[in-house]
C-alpha cells in the first residue's frame, strides 16, 4: 500500500469500532466506542458476541451490557484508554494529518493500525478496517525520518511521499520525537533527542543497560548513530513472533482495580492477577522493587503509571512487562511520580524499604536487594564510558545521580 493510504477520506463521525487483533487473520469485533459530547470522551459498549466470548479488557469493563463512561474528561473507557496516541502522536496527526476535527475518537481512529496492545480502531463493524499506513521504513532511513521529525516540530510541510515513514501510535506516554522503524522483521520503537543538552537516546541505552546488570528485565535496546548524535531503537514487548499482545498500562490497571497509582499498590495487584505458573508473581513483585530502588538512585523522577506496563495472558493474568522508558531525569526532584512508601513519593531508599512487605518481601531480602542496586548504580559513570556517552553529558548527569541527597543514600547501602 502506497503513501496516498495516509490520506484516505475520512468523515468526522461520533461512533466507531473496536476490535481484538491477538489473531491477526481473525479480528474480533469487540464493541462501539462513542464519543461523548459532554465530557469530550470516549465510552465503550460491547456487542452480544463479545459478551458471550470475550473477556473484560480491564477490570473497570465488566462483561455487561451496558455503555462505559470514563470518570474523567477527556480520556476513554477503560482498557481502551491505552489505544490512544502519546503526545508526540498526537502532534503527528496535528501536522500531517490534520483530520477534519481533533476529538479524542479522531486521534484514536488516526493512531493507526500499529498502535500499543493489541486493540485496533475501526470505521466498520462488519469488517477490520483501520487506518493502515504502508509498509514500516526500515534502518537506513534513520536520517530521513529524523529530518521529517525536525518538520514536524517545526510545522513545515511534510512531502506526500514521507508521510509514511512516522507512525503516530507506537507507545505509551511521552512527547519524545520517535516513530517505527522495520528490524530483521520485528518491530522497534526509534526515539529522537528533542533538543536536549545532552545526547538523551544514547544515555537511555546506557542506563536500560545498566538497569539490566542490576537484575531487571528490559526491553532490547540499541544505539543509532544519526548524522548528528544518536536515536535510540527499543524492540516491543507488545509483540511476540508478529503477534499482538493485549496489554495495559499501569495508569490503566490501577485506575480500573481502583487503586492509587503507587509501586506498593502495582505490587499488590501482581499478587492478585498475576501469572501464578511458576510463582512469577512473586518474582515479578521482587523484580519490581529493583526497579522501583533503581530508578530512586539513577534520578529517574519520570517513572509515572505509563512508563510500567502489564502483559494480559490468554488466561487473563498479568505479567509485569520489560522495564521501558528509563533513564535519568536530569531534574533533582526529589520525589518520585509514582507513590514509593509511607512517605508517598519521596525519593529515599528508607521510604521504599517502609513498605517492602506488600512486595513480599522481608525486610531483610529488602535490603539486600537495595544494596545489589546500589552497588551497580555506583559503578554507573564507568558504564556510561563504556557505552560511548561523553564525559561533558556524564559531568552533566553527576550533577544530579552523584549529588549528596543521593550519593548518601548510594554509599549507606552499599554493605
Amino acid at each position: 500500500m502506497n503513501s496516498a493510504a495516509r490520506a484516505v477520506k475520512y468523515q468526522a463521525m461520533d461512533r466507531l469500532h473496536l476490535w481484538l487483533l491477538t489473531q491477526p487473520q481473525l479480528p474480533v469485533l469487540i464493541g462501539e466506542v462513542n464519543l461523548v459530547h459532554s465530557i469530550r470522551s470516549v465510552s465503550l459498549r460491547y456487542v452480544e458476541s463479545w459478551l458471550q466470548r470475550g473477556f473484560p479488557l480491564s477490570e473497570d469493563l465488566p462483561l455487561v451490557d451496558e455503555e462505559f463512561l470514563p470518570a474523567e474528561k477527556e480520556v476513554a473507557a477503560g482498557a481502551v484508554d491505552d489505544a490512544r496516541p502519546d503526545r508526540w502522536g498526537e502532534r503527528v496527526i496535528r501536522v500531517i494529518d490534520k483530520p477534519p476535527r481533533l476529538s479524542l475518537l479522531e486521534y484514536l481512529y488516526f493512531a493507526g493500525d500499529d498502535r500499543f496492545g493489541a486493540l485496533g480502531i475501526s470505521t466498520s463493524a462488519t469488517e477490520y478496517r483501520p487506518r493502515r499506513l504502508g509498509p514500516l521504513p526500515t534502518l537506513e532511513d534513520t536520517d530521513e525520518i529524523h529530518e521529517l521529525v525536525r518538520k514536524v516540530r517545526g510545522n513545515e510541510p511534510v512531502p506526500e511521499e514521507q508521510k509514511r515513514l512516522i507512525t503516530p501510535g507506537v507507545t505509551l506516554g511521552g512527547a519524545r520525537p520517535k516513530a517505527l522503524v522495520d528490524i530483521a522483521g520485528e518491530q522497534w520503537v526509534i526515539k529522537f533527542a528533542a533538543g536536549d543538552a545532552t545526547d538523551t537516546p544514547l544515555v537511555e541505552h546506557a542506563t536500560m543497560q545498566l538497569a539490566q546488570r542490576a537484575g531487571i528485565r528490559v526491553a532490547e535496546t540499541r544505539p543509532i548513530r544519526l548524522t548528528r548524535g544518536h536515536a535510540v531503537a527499543i524492540k516491543r514487548f507488545d509483540r511476540n513472533r508478529g503477534l499482538r499482545v493485549h496489554s495495559l498500562s499501569a495508569y490503566v490497571a490501577l485506575r480500573a482495580a481502583g487503586e492509587r497509582f503507587g509501586y506498593p499498590e502495582l505490587a499488590q495487584l501482581l499478587r492478585r492477577r498475576g501469572v501464578t505458573e511458576g510463582d512469577v508473581y512473586a518474582l515479578h513483585m521482587r523484580e519490581l522493587f529493583r526497579r522501583m530502588v533503581f530508578n530512586i538512585l539513577i534520578d529517574n523522577t519520570d517513572d509515572h503509571e505509563k512508563n510500567h506496563a502489564l502483559l494480559v495472558t490468554n488466561a487473563q493474568q498479568y505479567e509485569l512487562s520489560p522495564a521501558y522508558d528509563v533513564l535519568p531525569s536530569g531534574v533533582a526532584l526529589g520525589f518520585q511520580q509514582m507513590r514509593v512508601g509511607e512517605d508517598q513519593a519521596d525519593s529515599t531508599l528508607s521510604n521504599a524499604l517502609s513498605m517492602s512487605s506488600m512486595f513480599g518481601l522481608t525486610r531483610k531480602e529488602a535490603l539486600e536487594e537495595a544494596s545489589g542496586v546500589a552497588r551497580v548504580v555506583d559503578q554507573w559513570k564507568e558504564h556510561f564510558k563504556e557505552h560511548g556517552v561523553t564525559r561533558g553529558d556524564i559531568d552533566l548527569h553527576a550533577e544530579q545521580i552523584d549529588r549528596p541527597f543521593l550519593k548518601d543514600q548510594r554509599d549507606e547501602y552499599l554493605g
